[in-house]
């Protein structure tokens, strides 16, 4: 099992970003996805999720009506569309899987997770 992060990089605020995270050795509807946070000096934090069975989603309340979770079963891959970027989304960005389809928001539920991408917002 491996998760595959993509898609961070250095923009603007007000600008938007697209995170791509691509599953192998298992298929992605099995799983429920996730999308996690560290900024510099914080704890890890829940983003978004989505989950396996159909593609129900939670978002944390710092993301709600600016980020969108969404899964492409054909590709194994969730993709994190993030807009109205603000210099406080500034972290690296995880993905992860976990065979659940509740508790979501909380990073012990997971088994799996992807090696991160760094999402800079300059102000």
């Amino acid at each position: 099992v491996q998760l595959q992060a993509s898609g961070g990089g250095l923009v603007q605020t007000g600008d938007s970003l697209s995170l791509s995270c691509v599953a192998s050795g298992f298929r992605s509807t099995v799983y429920s996805m996730a999308w996690f946070r560290q900024a510099p000096g914080k704890e890890r934090q829940f983003v978004a999720a989505i989950n396996r069975k159909g593609g129900g989603t939670e978002y944390a309340d710092s993301v709600k009506g600016r980020f969108t979770i969404s899964r492409d079963n054909a590709k194994n891959t969730v993709v994190l569309q993030m807009n109205s970027l603000k210099p406080e989304d500034t972290a690296v960005y995880y993905c992860a899987a976990t065979p659940r389809d509740w508790g979501l928001q909380f990073q012990n539920n997971y088994r799996s997770w992807g090696q991160g991408t760094l999402v800079t917002v300059s102000s």
